[in-house]
């Protein structure tokens, strides 16, 4: 679950879209309020609001997001806890507060507003209260055995190593299996064993690195792993492509039935590279 929070002065304005009966809006919490609509609660906000002049953004909105998974299983009653239990967490009690949930999208999320002046016209401390929001929302959802942003964080960066580890184990079979002689057959012989190669070209139709998609992920590849940066490839492939680039001092290559130029430190690398191999194999290293 993940919580944000700002002090703003808007408050008509973005207790309307929280109102926005489009998204399905449902009142999920009412503390200390009448009204029926954004204009009602809006003004009873201001009478207490009035008690501190000085204090302007005087309203606090939050978002409170379930992840998508548990949102599914929350009913009105488990919300309002939800929305409660965070309230009190934030020390929060004892104002006039509204929660409207939106289930307009896949992702059931809460807006929670509350006045920032107390009845005494004491104004709420708001300081960090962006880290703040979302540690209340981590200890609710601890409290109330929900998905936290640690856990979610923790599964993405499983899951992500997981797929570099498998993008890597695909890059090194199709080096063995294919032996590519250029960029082209490289993409060519990715595509075969199931992962995209994407060229990265700048508006000088200059190719600068290559995206790897598979599996819904898409990564640069130095992300994947630092043998896949496409000056590392250039190398492993670099007999037959690099010779070229020797030769005939030209650093055009076809790529996806087009030509495209390799960027200097790109050709610069292979190049150096080609030579620093054939002085080795000339001096029986």
């Amino acid at each position: 679950m993940i919580g944000k929070g700002k002090s703003i002065s808007h408050t008509r304005a973005s207790m309307s879209y929280g109102w926005n009966q489009e998204k399905d809006a449902q009142i999920v919490l009412k503390e200390f309020l009448h009204g029926d609509t954004p204009a009602e609660i809006t003004k009873e906000f201001k009478m207490v609001q009035d008690l501190n002049y000085h204090c302007t953004k005087n309203t606090i909105s939050f978002v409170i997001s379930p992840t998508i998974e548990d949102g599914k299983h929350l009913g009105t009653n488990e919300l309002h806890e939800i929305t409660a239990r965070f309230i009190k967490d934030m020390n929060l009690g004892e104002r006039q507060a509204i929660a409207f949930v939106h289930q307009d999208k896949e992702h059931k999320h809460i807006h929670l507003y509350v006045n920032r002046i107390d009845f005494r016209g004491v104004a709420y401390n708001d300081s960090f209260i962006g880290k703040r929001s979302q540690l209340a929302a981590e200890r609710v959802a601890e409290r109330m055995q929900l998905t936290t942003v640690k856990q979610v964080q923790f599964e993405k960066a499983f899951n992500s190593m997981e797929i570099r580890t498998e993008i890597k184990r695909r890059h090194d079979l199709t080096m063995k299996q294919f032996q590519p002689k250029s960029f082209d057959d490289y993409v060519k012989a990715m595509e075969t064993n199931g992962v995209k190669v994407i060229p990265t070209i700048n508006s000088q139709n200059k190719l600068q690195g290559f995206r790897f998609e598979f599996d819904g992920h898409n990564l640069k590849g130095s992300e994947v792993h630092r043998n896949m940066s496409i000056g590392n490839i250039g190398k492993q492939m670099s007999g037959i492509q690099g010779a070229r680039i020797l030769k005939e001092n030209n650093v055009s290559i076809k790529l996806a039935d087009k030509m495209v130029d390799l960027t200097p430190s790109l050709a610069l690398k292979i190049t150096k590279f080609i030579i620093k191999k054939a002085i080795q194999k000339g001096i029986g290293y």
